[in-house]
């Protein structure tokens, strides 16, 4: 049971999650990423590059001091001072040893510079191909997500198009109702089971007052007609 319930929640998760995630923002968050990373690469290649410097400008101010040591041990030695001769050559020997110190340290970085510099350029090709892919995989994302809401719209599978479909439906159906209601009404009505007290009573009202009015219009004929023979007939006894 608690199995089936894992897999059902992970599988409602991974549902959620697909339907948040836009793979456009993903693409993007790595490449930006890349981004980050090739400057952190820029940033070491700079910061190496300061360090030998500085090491090769010790090693030069150093190495400058060396015939200075020299002048000093003869000076002593002229003087009859060896001991203040060999004070002084112990400070170049010992001044040497710092350069070959910082020669070597300068090699090293200087190794260590040209690693980080073959791997920034490789790198910057990675990030310039993947940035290349990216733009390619969005276009084709954003196009293919276009055809399926196009297909969805047409066929009416998606979610908006099917809420509009049940609009139209309910709405169809109400008309059919009211349609089907009304012509029940006007049925009963010309039927007589029902009066129509603004247009003047049923069907059989209706027919009375025709025969009425018929009557009425005939009655109204027989007399026009007896007045016109009299009319006719009195012109002739005046001729």
């Amino acid at each position: 049971m608690l199995k089936r319930l894992s897999a059902i929640f992970q599988a409602k998760a991974n549902k959620a999650i697909d339907h948040i995630e836009d793979p456009r923002e993903m693409l993007d968050l790595s490449y930006e990423k890349q981004v980050a990373m090739l400057r952190d690469v820029k940033r070491g290649i700079v910061e190496v590059t300061a360090a030998r410097k500085r090491l090769e400008l010790q090693a030069h101010e150093l190495r400058e001091s060396l015939p200075k040591f020299d002048a000093q041990a003869l000076h002593a030695i002229q003087a009859g001072r060896e001991d203040l001769a060999r004070l002084a050559l112990e400070r170049k020997a010992q001044s040497q040893a710092e350069i070959d110190g910082f020669d070597a340290q300068v090699e090293r970085l200087k190794a260590e510079q040209d690693k980080l510099v073959q791997a920034e350029a490789r790198l910057a090709a990675k990030v310039n191909a993947f940035r290349t892919r990216k733009e390619v995989m969005k276009a084709e994302y954003t196009a293919a997500k276009a055809t399926v809401r196009i297909g969805e719209a047409v066929t009416g599978l998606s979610e908006e198009m099917t809420d509009v479909g049940l609009a139209i439906q309910r709405a169809e159906d109400r008309t059919a109702q009211l349609k089907s209601k009304g012509a029940a009404i006007h049925d009963l009505i010309e039927s007589g089971v029902l009066e129509d007290h603004l247009g003047g009573g049923s069907q059989l009202d209706r027919e009375l007052e025709a025969l009425g009015r018929s009557a009425s219009i005939e009655s109204d004929l027989e007399r026009l007609r007896a007045q016109a023979a009299m009319t006719t007939a009195s012109q002739e006894v005046k001729a």
